[in-house]
């Protein structure tokens, strides 16, 4: 049966928080912020905590700091992921991917189907690997971020999740969470 094996150890892993933003700041960030407290609150380490503008060249050279940094095993964005104008993050992420995660999306929408209804078709949220990098892409609101940490992330990124955890796949822990 799928969930948390209490009997396991809880392995906490090195999470870093990039919101995509034209407007927020470190006080107006509600999602970026919700996200770094549902990482620590879970036991993981916030690895890092950054805004960038919504600006292609700028999220990629943020992600390319934290991708070749060997202290970060996963990123969580939030915003850029809908269809205004400015919203460019699967422009600037995808490129950098070398697997796309599809499952991620398809759990994403299916739990946002629960909370928004047929909005969720507005979202391009999605999720991939660079490198040994995770990157989850969440929209900007946040109560999507809420969605995708509680309803998805929360459970996944749990090294005692079975049948399996995504913490297995991350380089320090497949051998200890295989």
């Amino acid at each position: 049966m799928a969930g948390i094996d209490d009997t396991l150890t809880f392995y906490p892993l090195n999470i870093a928080v990039l919101t995509i933003s034209d407007t927020r700041d470190e006080e107006s960030d509600r999602s970026g912020a919700l996200l770094a407290e549902r990482v620590t609150s879970a036991g993981h380490s916030l690895a890092g905590k950054e805004i960038v503008p919504d600006e292609v060249e700028a999220i990629r050279a943020r992600l390319k700091l934290w991708i070749g940094d060997p202290a970060v095993e996963l990123v969580i964005t939030t915003g850029g992921t809908g269809f205004a104008p400015r919203d460019v993050t699967p422009e600037a992420v995808k490129p950098l991917l070398q697997r796309e995660m599809d499952g991620f999306s398809v759990l994403f929408h299916q739990a946002s189907l629960g909370t928004v209804g047929l909005s969720t078709l507005q979202s391009r949220a999605f999720a991939g690997q660079a490198g040994d990098t995770f990157i989850f892409c969440l929209p900007g609101s946040t109560g999507a971020c809420r969605d995708g940490w509680d309803l998805v992330l929360g459970l996944e990124l749990d090294s005692r999740y079975r049948p399996c955890s995504l913490a297995g796949q991350i380089p320090r822990l497949r051998a200890i969470c295989a």
